[in-house]
């Protein structure tokens, strides 16, 4: 390696007995500009491509195209893939996808550098450090080396100083130490704060206590997401999240069940609430409850963090409330 791009010294991953490395190592890094992602970055991504990794970015197009001019020919090595983070799918999503890219990965392991952006609104953050933080659960034991890059010109503050709660790897000078900072997310996700929705401040579109029945509330959901948003497709997806959670009340917890509304043509918000005082697993949604057996259920906030933008739960004095909001598509 080029000793001017530096030397990539990671924490040594742990062995399984034969000599050879297992598990996954989640990373962060906190730059500034161009030139300090670059030396971050080029180390990691070539000490994959010598390894034979699967080397992988999922960074937007100009950062990626940044960083394939200075890798040069190799390039053609590395796939840029948004759908391994938040930048192309939602949590779910991204966290099956990769697993996938790491089982398929001829090597055995694979390589992500991920340029972190999680949107301008404080929403966007919160589901993203949910991500980060969910991502060293469910991805434990998965051959993959992630590299976050948090950029201080791009991203807020509270962001930025959240990586070192939702990484168990801070990276400094290219060498790989362990965050003393860490925290698990069974401690991490439900500390965070649960901030009213501005919506939920304006007139709702839809109140309905005590549902009589599963039923009742599955129509009066879809009938007000029906007068108010107008991609079908998308309508659709909403109205079956929505109604899996509704079951989950119904199934899971203790009546009265309730629901609420608010949009104001761009953003929509749901909440379904029951009078049960269980949080539950703070890790729930970000897999299938039941893994690949979808005949035991269990897949009602799966769905619902899959076709929402952001699904926050709530414990409160009335209850458990499952907040869903998303971004309404236009016509």
């Amino acid at each position: 390696m080029d000793p001017a791009v530096g030397e990539y010294a990671p924490h040594p991953r742990p062995s399984n007995g034969t000599g050879a490395s297992v598990g996954s190592r989640h990373a962060a890094a906190v730059v500034r500009g161009e030139a300090e992602l670059l030396a971050v970055a080029l180390p990691f991504l070539d000490a994959g491509l010598r390894a034979g990794d699967v080397v992988a970015l999922s960074c937007p197009p100009e950062v990626a195209a940044l960083l394939c001019d200075e890798l040069g020919e190799r390039a053609g090595q590395v796939r840029n893939d948004r759908r391994l983070s938040l930048l192309g799918a939602r949590a779910p999503d991204a966290l099956a996808h990769a697993r996938r890219t790491a089982e398929r990965a001829p090597s055995g392991q694979l390589r992500v550098l991920s340029l972190v952006d999680f949107g301008p609104v404080p929403v966007g953050w919160r589901e993203g450090l949910r991500f980060e933080s969910a991502s060293n659960r469910v991805m434990q034991g998965v051959p993959v080396d992630a590299l976050c890059v948090y950029d201080r010109r791009r991203l807020p503050a509270v962001v930025v100083e959240a990586a070192a709660a939702t990484h168990p790897f801070l990276v400094h000078d290219g060498a790989w130490a362990p965050s003393p900072a860490y925290r698990d997310p069974a401690d991490y996700l439900p500390a965070l704060p649960w901030p009213r929705e501005p919506l939920e401040d304006t007139a709702p579109v839809l109140v309905l206590d005590d549902a009589p029945s599963l039923v009742a509330l599955r129509h009066e959901i879809g009938a007000a997401l029906a007068a108010r948003v107008p991609d079908r497709d998308q309508r659709e997806d909403l109205h079956l999240a929505a109604a899996e959670v509704a079951a989950n009340a119904f199934r899971h917890g203790v009546r009265p069940v309730s629901a609420r509304m608010w949009t104001d043509g761009e953003r929509l918000v749901c909440a379904v609430t029951d009078s049960g005082h269980s949080f539950g697993d703070p890790l729930a949604g970000f897999r299938p409850a039941h893994g690949a057996d979808f005949s035991r259920g269990g897949m009602g906030l799966w769905l619902a963090r899959k076709l929402w933008d952001s699904v926050d739960l709530i414990p409160g004095p009335e209850g458990l409330t499952v907040r869903l909001s998303t971004r309404l598509n236009p016509a």
